[in-house]
């Protein structure tokens, strides 16, 4: 899936980033297209990008828990700081396959029924135009 000026791989937030002036409940975090955004919630504006160096799909899985931010796509898992998007840590899972992922502590979840919707459609997709 593509479209969008997130695509071009040339796509930098130039503004500077004021991390030190959020709490991480100031922030709303996006996952789509293999990338996370991090925005402020009162007003919509961008804070920062990141785009997966590993990992290609149109549903990311995000889940904010105790102050970390955690990425899954196609089975590659990142953990980001949430207020500059720097990448913390990598765990590409060797041997598990990939696929659409849900993410979970013990005290949050991601909600897997939108990968789940998105799969039926490409399914009906596929199976019509095949016939």
């Amino acid at each position: 899936m593509s479209g969008g000026f997130l695509d071009d791989n040339a796509f930098s937030d130039q503004r500077p980033r004021r991390a030190d002036s959020y709490q991480i409940t100031d922030l709303l975090f996006l996952g789509f297209n293999s990338r996370v955004l991090a925005m402020d919630r009162d007003t919509g504006a961008l804070i920062w990008s990141w785009k997966a160096p590993k990992g290609r799909s149109s549903y990311v899985a995000v889940l904010v828990d105790d102050g970390q931010l955690f990425v899954s796509i196609d089975g590659y898992t990142y953990c980001l700081d949430p207020f500059s998007g720097d990448q913390l840590w990598f765990n590409g899972l060797k041997g598990f396959g990939y696929g659409l992922p849900t993410l979970a502590t013990a005290e949050q979840h991601t909600n897997s029924a939108g990968a789940a919707e998105m799969r039926a459609r490409e399914q009906r997709r596929r199976n019509s135009s095949a016939q």
